[in-house]
């Protein structure tokens, strides 16, 4: 089935996993290699992939330390029926996170999850990063795609500027700009008015939410340094008061 001409696969692919909180996650059991469920709660690495925190008490956590292999379910969770929704389905691999990795995701996930702080630190909890190695797009008739990689990852080459700057700029915008935030939300993104927060930056986009309401404001163009960030956000905050 070919998707319809006005569909943009990769861009959807890319916002569902950026604005994905929660999924399913398929994991094969340890010594049989029957299929297991579960639902977990998710971030977003600065590239897309989805990031997870969870337990070695855990039945699904056994079964990626004894076979990485995994699959992901995401859905946009709209109103109505869900299977009208767009959904996404990733395979690839579960990798725990390097110590040398882990602050980066953990600052990530914080602030997807603001309640994890209170058992981030437990010594029986680990971050874990699903790579992906494909996806299975369904947004409705005539959209139906398969994907690689490449189409929906964000490209960090170069980028080290950025992600160095990350932090700083997220606690920034959060401490001091609110009014800006929402002023994306409301008048960029046509959402409604709420107490909007950054959850993340990265050279294509910004990540915002309100409870469990999730945003992805893409940039016109693409930014690798903490400079280029600042720019982009005063110019996009510019043209959200030219709006009426």
């Amino acid at each position: 089935m070919q998707p319809t001409a006005d569909f943009d696969p990769a861009h959807l692919a890319r916002s569902l996993l950026r604005r994905s909180r929660q999924g399913a996650l398929a994991t094969l059991m340890a010594g049989t290699g029957d299929p297991y469920c579960s639902l977990v709660n998710l971030a977003s690495h600065p590239d897309g992939s989805p990031i997870l925190l969870i337990s070695r008490l855990a039945l699904h956590t056994k079964n990626v330390l004894a076979d990485s292999r995994v699959s992901l379910m995401l859905d946009e969770r709209a109103e109505g029926d869900p299977l009208e929704g767009a959904r996404i389905m990733l395979a690839g691999q579960a990798e725990e996170v390097a110590e040398a990795g882990r602050e980066l995701v953990r600052g990530r996930y914080l602030a997807a999850h603001p309640s994890a702080e209170a058992f981030v630190e437990f010594k029986d909890f680990s971050f874990f990063r699903i790579k992906p190695s494909s996806a299975h797009l369904v947004a409705g008739f005539g959209r139906i795609v398969d994907l690689k990689p490449a189409q929906f990852l964000t490209d960090l080459g170069g980028a080290e500027g950025l992600l160095e700057a990350e932090p700083g700029a997220v606690a920034h915008m959060n401490e001091d700009h609110r009014e800006a935030m929402n002023l994306y939300a409301t008048r960029l993104l046509g959402a409604e008015s709420a107490d909007w927060l950054c959850t993340g930056c990265d050279p294509d986009g910004m990540d915002m939410q309100a409870g469990r309401d999730t945003l992805r404001l893409d940039f016109p163009e693409r930014v690798t340094t903490g400079t280029e960030l600042r720019k982009m956000l005063v110019r996009l905050a510019g043209e959200a008061r030219a709006k009426e």
